[in-house]
């Protein structure tokens, strides 16, 4: 929503895949700012989710396809500044990681530059040109774009990224749900999990104009390994699972077969299922923000904003995979947090808040008339 002690700003931003996962929450932010937001996505039809976060008519979806450069011009026509969000997990038709991220994002960064916009940039942490992986290697080539386009653009790079509706510990918990054993590649390989809201809170700032230009590495507060995140997602949804690490080799295979099953089924096999070649390639990696980037303060630290802990939002949204959902919550935990426990039959501890002497409703008169 809009923040009333601000004044509505006539600056146009335009954000590129500002209708998914990390855009709705960039757009929000934004528009809690008052600026006016342009979202651009190739079917605007179905972004309509996004407009609500503003008052009518402050957050617009046009359409734009980053392999379509007439497409990027008209979208980022008198904006002021462009975020360019975009990315894909795995290639589907013309799709592919190299129209996407490097020549998408080439694209998008000389179309801001024509019209004098600054450029706000997501890439991911673990970008490299060296980078046997097809997804981090062509991450870093389309940085190398937008740096050549717009030398003094805002660049960042989350490690992976949490919140409700993601696709990493939905997909645990899911596998979780239909799975008595969870075969897990990579189970060793690091991760610094960053909260949604952060990433969108530091591209905001970058928006606003207090974020220096240059490339910032985002992780949360923990470093996890990805056995352990999978172990605290089985946690949280009350599920006993048998976690069982594969060999590189293994999932390399494992990989192979999914990415069959996948084609045979037309796409029509379950996303959590799964899982690429590519992917493995990645799990091979730890994902962690960098010493120089802590050293030079590029984190979410040295903007000013601190890392929100998994443990503070990921159960309110993993709660529905619990075998009862939200009436699963242990009664202990229920006990911490002081509410009253009007309706067990004895207390569930000293802070439960049962008093079976006291009504908890209106006093009833039950006097002579």
């Amino acid at each position: 929503m809009t923040d009333p002690d601000r004044l509505f700003s006539s600056t146009i931003v335009t954000v590129f895949g500002g209708s998914g996962f990390v855009g709705r929450a960039v757009v929000a932010a934004l528009a809690k700012r008052n600026y006016r937001v342009r979202v651009a996505v190739r079917r605007p039809n179905l972004a309509g989710h996004v407009q609500p976060f503003g008052f009518p008519g402050q957050i617009v979806p046009v359409q734009a396809n980053l392999r379509h450069r007439g497409s990027i011009e008209r979208a980022v026509a008198d904006a002021s500044i462009v975020v360019n969000l975009v990315g894909i997990l795995r290639p589907s038709g013309k799709q592919t990681f190299e129209a996407v991220h490097q020549e998408g994002a080439r694209a998008v960064a000389e179309a801001a530059a024509a019209v004098g916009a600054s450029l706000v940039h997501m890439s991911a942490l673990g970008a490299d040109l060296a980078s046997p992986s097809a997804y981090a290697r062509t991450k870093a080539e389309g940085e190398v774009a937008v740096r050549e386009a717009s030398p003094r653009s805002v660049i960042v790079r989350p490690s992976v990224v949490f919140g409700p509706g993601d696709s990493f510990l939905n997909r645990f918990a899911a596998l979780a749900r239909m799975l008595p054993v969870l075969p897990l590649a990579g189970a060793d390989t690091r991760f610094q999990p960053v909260f949604v809201g952060d990433v969108a809170e530091a591209i905001a700032r970058a928006v606003d104009g207090s974020v220096a230009p240059g490339t910032y590495e985002l992780g949360g507060p923990e470093i996890l390994s990805l056995r352990q995140i999978v172990e605290y997602v089985l946690k949280v949804t009350g599920r006993r699972r048998l976690i069982l690490p594969l060999p590189p080799p293994v999932a390399r295979a494992q990989a192979s077969i999914t990415e069959v099953l996948d084609l045979l089924t037309l796409g029509f096999l379950p996303e959590e299922f799964v899982l690429t070649r590519d992917q493995v390639v990645q799990l091979e990696r730890d994902n962690i923000v960098s010493a120089e980037a802590r050293g030079s303060g590029r984190t979410l630290e040295g903007l000013g904003i601190r890392p929100t802990a998994l443990e503070a939002v990921a159960p309110s949204y993993l709660v529905r995979f619990r075998k009862t959902g939200q009436f699963a919550v242990d009664r202990d935990a229920i006990a911490a947090t002081g509410r009253p426990d009007d309706l067990a039959p004895s207390s569930a501890g000293p802070r439960s808040g049962f008093h079976p002497g006291h009504a908890s409703g209106p006093a009833l008169d039950k006097g002579p008339r």
